[in-house]
């Protein structure tokens, strides 16, 4: 297509929006549209693409709109010009008229009876679907969990097991000198203990509002609250600590251990079977081997300290019959979880015993889930004495050590957004025993039916990395922008980038 510019009537067309003043003067001489007749984006661009500019007229006593082929592809912002995709485009799967990833358009100026047009073409260019693993930090100890800092800065949290969180810049691989939070010394780290969890209230911005999972000194495990300092936002003032819920454990393994806000807002906790008791999966009266949901912005319990949250009216056990906290049940050692941000659901890596291990998923809104530990480890009877049918995992793996397999499952993300090409849409998880890391298409995962291990995509051999080796992958991290990370628990940190 090539670009033409003439002076016409008023066009009938598609307008996407308009605005309007023929009182305003008008500047001198015809309507005429200066903006560039072609631009090139890469593919999953969601921002502008294309601003229309005017000489003539100005944005503010003229009409804009969009005619031609892939007009209905694109969102027209009149007040600043400014042009996006409706979608952001595949280049893989373009939806232009002729598929060719050259999206064409007319935008149509108009002022009074004065008008002007341009065609425009927008080129779709392709991003590599290559991955590779990039080192940005080292020198951790016992890494566990990562997270953006969720301050617009770039760099990211990394939650040790000893008490500590440090500030990472993974663009230049420095670690802040001084810890984000420390509790070093004052909790319990024995086994599988420690600082394990971290989440941001939905109102941190203005609240200055984070919650952790940790174990006590006594070994309970306990969610707090804690306010950022005021006079430092790279610091956390301990002495605004709230112990928001405190339950006893059985034993310093299956702690679980990750927390993170659903798109309720309501606080969603991974809790262990505690591994002294594996039929404790199966007493709702305690908190042990489930998912619990909570609402911390009450308080049902004001004569105990140590349960500072309120119930949610829809908990499947709210008004009795079961712990009221508990979400979903039956679950033996949820390890790391994540919500797909396009559809709230909960995916969750649970640890298996001898056999199996899982991922499991509970449906956005869905609750009262039983996952059947330990009446079954996966799909395979354990214990099972019979009783109602259990929710079985959306995929499982058998222990070995072959590409598709392993011995401990570390749950991971569901890619979207702005995360790497060639990961969008997939389940990104591995496993810390074995160090595979996989992937898996989220539209294969359907709740009620299981996938196994053989319809994994092994990416060891890609994901290689420049320096060092992912050897116990112990937590899969999205930073503030949407990028996704590795972290191993020998003190690595990988981020997943593009391949030049």
């Amino acid at each position: 297509m090539t670009a033409r510019l003439i002076a016409f009537p008023v066009l009938a067309g598609f307008a996407l929006a308009a605005c309007s003043d023929d009182s305003s003067p008008a500047p001198n001489g015809p309507v005429t549209i200066t903006s560039a007749a072609t631009a090139t984006v890469s593919e999953n661009t969601t921002g502008p693409v294309y601003t229309v500019a005017l000489s003539g007229a100005s944005l503010s006593n003229a009409t804009l709109a969009l005619t031609g082929p892939d007009a209905a592809d694109f969102d027209l912002h009149a007040a600043s010009g400014e042009i996006s995709f409706v979608t952001a485009p595949d280049f893989e799967l373009p939806v232009d008229a002729d598929t060719d990833n050259i999206y064409e358009f007319t935008i149509t100026a108009t002022r009074g009876g004065d008008s002007a047009m341009l065609d425009v073409d927008i080129t779709v260019a392709d991003v590599s679907d290559a991955l590779q693993a990039r080192r940005v930090g080292t020198g951790f100890s016992g890494p566990l969990f990562l997270a953006g800092k969720n301050d617009g800065t770039g760099r990211v949290l990394v939650v040790q097991k000893g008490g500590r969180i440090r500030i990472l810049d993974p663009d230049t691989g420095t670690i802040d000198p001084d810890p984000f939070l420390d509790l070093s010394g004052t909790i319990s780290t024995a086994s599988e203990q420690g600082l394990l969890g971290l989440a941001f209230a939905p109102d941190f911005a203005t609240s200055g509002t984070l919650y952790i999972y940790v174990n006590a000194a006594n070994t309970d495990s306990e969610i707090r609250g804690y306010q950022i300092s005021a006079s430092d936002p790279d610091t956390v003032d301990l002495t605004t600590e709230d112990v928001i819920m405190r339950f006893a454990q059985t034993a310093g393994n299956h702690n679980g251990g990750w927390i993170g806000f659903g798109p309720d807002g309501f606080l969603y906790i991974a809790s262990g079977d505690g591994g002294g008791n594996t039929a404790d999966a199966r007493d709702i009266s305690n908190k042990l081997g489930t998912i619990l949901r909570i609402d911390v912005t009450g308080d049902d319990f004001p004569g105990d300290d140590a349960a500072d949250y309120a119930i949610p009216a829809d908990n499947p056990y709210a008004t009795g019959g079961g712990d009221p906290a508990i979400w979903a049940w039956g679950l033996r050692n949820p390890y790391r979880a994540s919500f797909d941000d396009a559809t709230g659901d909960l995916y969750i890596g649970d640890v298996g015993q001898n056999r199996v291990e899982e991922i499991d998923v509970i449906p956005s809104g869905v609750g009262d889930v039983d996952f059947g530990w330990d009446r079954f480890e996966g799909t395979l009877a354990f214990n099972d004495t019979g009783g109602p049918a259990t929710t079985s995992p959306v995929l499982e793996y058998d222990h070995g050590t072959d590409p598709d397999e392993g011995n401990s499952v570390t749950g991971g993300v569901v890619v979207r957004g702005d995360g790497p090409e060639g990961l969008q849409g997939l389940y990104f998880f591995g496993d810390f025993v074995r160090g595979n890391i996989w992937t898996v298409p989220v539209a294969d995962l359907t709740p009620g039916s299981t996938l196994f291990g053989t319809n994994l995509t092994n990416r060891n051999a890609e994901l290689t990395p420049d320096v060092g080796a992912i050897d116990n992958p112990s937590a899969f991290g999205r930073d503030d922008d949407g990028g996704v990370y590795i972290v191993d628990f020998d003190g690595d940190i990988f981020r997943i980038e593009n391949a030049p």
